[in-house]
């Protein structure tokens, strides 16, 4: 159960740090009180996610994972952003609603797990949108599905298959192990894919695969989709691989991720997906990798 006083001993994330955040913090940055960056409509998700109104994003503070290279470094490493009551959550669920979201989209949600159902609860009455959950994959089985009568759609990463990136980057050698479990139950709950009736090219329910192709990975993508191909079952999910990395953050102090990613790079990765019949998803054109995709964080909608 999703209750409150599981931040007296955190276990919410596979890092079950125990922490007591009420009194202190752990690995993700988060106390207990709910803490967001931005709530506004946001148009730079997946076609199906964004739509022609956009999807009403919620960027929570703090993250389990705190990549080295977080184009979101403010939030996932500085814990920028602003406290909030469960309460006003709740009303920027509908807030965001009023103003044509085409769904909800929790952003690094999973330290406030709780207090998200909590929100969602008080709003259930009046929110007649889907929930996003868009995450970096590291998560628990027991959280998603304590979540999974709250969201409709799950939105994870499957950022690397090789422990030793996964421990370079995120300090988690277990990430491929945890996120590769996550996904196929994301997908299990889920059941599938439903479209939207009114609008067809908008998804109701199911679960996207987000992969970014990181510099000199290109290998290791290849390898995720490979086991995507022999281990997800056919026509259950989309999948969307990304070339917008960015150099950001701490990604100076590691030479072979101090750049973007090569056309060739991206398109060996594509190519392969292609070759593997991966074809239902989204791809991105080289030009994405900008910084200005990334919102200002300036705790519009708080």
């Amino acid at each position: 159960m999703l209750t409150e006083s599981i931040y007296r001993s955190c276990t919410l994330c596979p890092r079950e740090c125990h922490a007591d955040r009420t009194t202190s913090t752990s690995f993700c940055g988060a106390g207990h009180e709910l803490r967001a960056a931005r709530a506004a409509l946001h148009m730079w998700e997946e076609p199906c996610i964004s739509g022609t109104t956009g999807s009403g994003t919620v960027f929570f503070s703090g993250c389990t994972l705190r990549c080295v290279f977080c184009q979101n470094f403010q939030l996932s490493h500085e814990n920028y952003g602003k406290t909030i009551s469960v309460s006003r959550l709740a009303d920027i669920f509908l807030e965001l609603q009023e103003k044509g979201a085409a769904n909800i989209n929790l952003v690094t949600g999973t330290q406030f797990a709780p207090s998200i159902v909590r929100a969602l609860d008080l709003a259930k009455p009046k929110l007649q949108i889907p929930v996003v959950f868009n995450c970096g994959g590291y998560e628990k089985l027991e959280t998603i599905r304590d979540l999974a009568d709250y969201v409709d759609i799950w939105l994870p990463d499957l950022k690397y298959m090789d422990s030793g990136l996964a421990k370079k980057y995120s300090a988690a050698p277990d990430y491929f192990e945890k996120a590769s479990a996550a996904i196929k139950e994301m997908i299990r709950l889920t059941g599938g894919l439903s479209w939207n009736k009114r609008n067809p090219s908008m998804l109701d329910r199911g679960v996207i695969i987000r992969h970014m192709v990181l510099p000199g990975a290109k290998e290791d993508s290849i390898r995720l989709l490979h086991w995507i191909r022999e281990n997800l079952p056919d026509h259950q999910y989309l999948i969307s691989i990304m070339s917008q990395y960015t150099p950001f953050y701490r990604s100076t102090e590691y030479p072979e991720i101090n750049r973007r990613i090569t056309s060739y790079e991206y398109n060996k990765v594509v190519d392969t997906a292609i070759d593997l019949g991966l074809t239902e998803g989204f791809m991105q054109e080289r030009s994405s990798a900008k910084e200005e995709y990334t919102p200002p964080f300036d705790c519009e909608g708080l």
